[in-house]
């Protein structure tokens, strides 16, 4: 087991659409992180902003993002993670893709679909929690909308490390802080949350705002509003797990079932 988990997350605007440029952008960034980096975290359909055409952009698990991603991963020797548009069987899939420097590949598709704009209607929705084993710390990864639900969210499994990446607008952000901060507070688990920058497709700004949060609801971040960079932190499982033992929060929660 690795007690110090070293976690980046990119904050980026977002071009359109436009796959080639989007990885260009991340591979820059990927490349000049140090050596001890063990996790980097991207944003939510971090190829092509929030877009409710897949038809247009939609890849396959063999395709140029997820060889990228493979391609990252095992020349850094890190994990990476971030949702993409997947198409499969015939469905269009908003895919959470963790790839571990091994070469493994785990998958989780967004659960909850934005319906206010449609998601729901264009992308079939996942039923399955996903939970990483990696480095000995255990990672539950989700995607956006799933941070309004804290059933969904609620750390059943005793993870480590709860990861919601974005496209979440300016205009619900206080939401974004808010929740944020109560998942990690309500799940005495440390928490990133990377979202984008930028204007889209749709004229829905975003100003980024992502957080690193810890199992207190201490919150970190070295980013400005509307700026494009990273952020970064050192966790520390033993740290969090002295605390759980002291205030016993995990044991008394309550507990609930999700219907399918």
């Amino acid at each position: 087991m690795q007690n110090e988990l070293n976690i980046v997350g990119v904050q980026a605007d977002l071009i359109w659409e436009n796959p080639e440029r989007n990885l260009a952008f991340f591979e820059e960034k990927i490349i000049r992180l140090s050596k001890n980096t063990d996790l980097v975290v991207l944003p939510e359909m971090f190829t092509t902003g929030f877009t409710m055409k897949p038809e247009n952009v939609a890849e396959k698990m063999d395709g140029k993002s997820v060889s990228w991603m493979l391609k990252m991963a095992k020349e850094k020797n890190l994990a990476i993670c971030g949702s993409l548009v997947i198409s499969e069987k015939g469905n269009f899939y908003n895919r959470l893709v963790f790839v571990l420097p091994s070469g493994k590949i785990e998958i989780y598709d967004k659960k909850h679909s934005f319906t206010l704009a449609g998601e729901d209607k264009v992308y079939t929705s996942g039923s399955e929690k996903l939970i990483v084993n990696y480095k000995g710390w255990k990672i539950c990864p989700l995607i956006c909308y799933d941070l309004r639900f804290p059933v969904w969210a609620r750390n059943t499994e005793n993870y480590d490390l709860l990861i919601f990446m974005a496209n979440w607008p300016t205009i619900r952000i206080k939401a974004w802080k808010t929740l944020l901060k109560a998942r990690a507070i309500e799940n005495m688990s440390y928490v990133i949350g990377v979202n984008r920058t930028g204007k889209d497709a749709n004229n829905y700004q975003y100003t980024g705002n992502s957080l690193l949060i810890d199992y207190l609801g201490e919150e970190s971040s070295n980013l400005k509003k509307n700026e494009v960079g990273i952020i970064k932190a050192t966790l520390f499982k033993d740290k969090q797990t002295r605390s759980r033992e002291k205030l016993g929060f995990l044991i008394d929660m309550d507990a609930f079932k999700i219907e399918q």
